[in-house]
């Protein structure tokens, strides 16, 4: 194999582990925001606007975390920065 072969498969490999682990953590913490407030409303439902404002709140600012990651990975899938120092 040649050198663009090794590092677009190199490339390939890390962006899949990648967004793998960088989903991992906003999913476990979007359902831990979601148990909790679902724990919230249980105990007081009279506060379900306030509530549920401030989860749809933390839910967006988590799921920018899956997005930022999402986006990284796909700019070293698609236009990877390695490749300039290999082709002339």
């Amino acid at each position: 194999m040649n050198e663009i072969t090794l590092i677009v498969l190199g490339s390939t490999v890390a962006a899949v582990i990648g967004i793998a682990i960088g989903v991992l953590g906003p999913a476990l913490a979007m359902g831990k925001a979601i148990s909790s407030a679902l724990e919230a409303l249980a105990r007081q439902p009279e506060s379900e606007r306030s509530i549920m404002r401030t989860l749809f709140i933390g839910l967006a600012m988590i799921e920018s975390l899956a997005i930022y990651c999402l986006v990284i990975i796909l700019i070293v899938l698609f236009k990877n920065p390695l490749l300039a120092y290999i082709i002339h």
